[in-house]
């Protein structure tokens, strides 16, 4: 099995860093192999909404965007990581997911699990979490959850090594993330995935 880890930081040493670091840790343990980018720290832009991607089954900017997407069928699971610096999380990560899950609306991404993790010197966090879940619950990805929010609290780089409780929650949500893949992936293999309803669009605009 393997995860994607989306470091959504722009600080590759960072707290945030630290949290997807106890989650890699923990799937190592289990078998299953990683793959972290380091999403934050590079120039993405945000969508425009051209359409092109209906087309030519690609985003029109080619860059990290596209790479992740010629890799999405190989991967189990997708962790997404952000610092919350005002109350929501970090805009080169929010362009960055916008534009995948936008541009890959053909490739299935159902029943793939995915996680979303927080960090924050202090507030925020379950409303940047509530973004970045949205991402998953639109594709049929279930959401992986842990024994408190998944959020670790810390300011300057290192502090969140200080937060056991946050520690304990990564790891946590890690063990639980592993165990829906494993369980997702005999289901498959046993009862096969759900059909969804014929596709159908609607907008409130008469």
């Amino acid at each position: 099995m393997k995860v994607l880890i989306l470091n959504g930081s722009p600080k590759r040493d960072g707290n945030t860093a630290f949290a997807l670091a106890q989650m890699a840790e923990v799937f190592a343990e289990n078998g299953v192999e990683t793959e972290t980018l380091q999403v934050g720290s590079q120039l993405i832009r945000g969508c425009i909404g051209c359409g092109s991607c209906y087309k030519t089954r690609k985003c029109v900017f080619d860059d990290l965007v596209n790479q992740v997407a010629a890799k999405l069928d190989s991967y189990d699971g997708i962790v997404v990581g952000s610092p919350v610096y005002y109350a929501s999380p970090n805009g080169t990560l929010i362009s960055f997911l916008d534009r995948l899950f936008y541009s890959t609306g053909h490739i299935d991404k159902s029943m793939k699990v995915g996680a979303s993790v927080v960090c924050a010197r202090r507030g925020g966090c379950t409303a940047a979490m509530d973004v970045l879940n949205k991402y998953f619950t639109i594709s049929s990805m279930p959401v992986a959850s842990s024994t408190y929010w998944n959020q670790i609290h810390g300011g300057k780089p290192g502090d969140a090594e200080a937060d056991a409780e946050g520690i304990r929650t990564m790891r946590n949500l890690a063990k639980n993330m592993v165990f829906l893949m494993k369980s997702i992936a005999m289901g498959k293999e046993e009862l096969g995935l759900p059909e969804p309803e014929a596709k159908v669009f609607t907008n409130f605009i008469r």
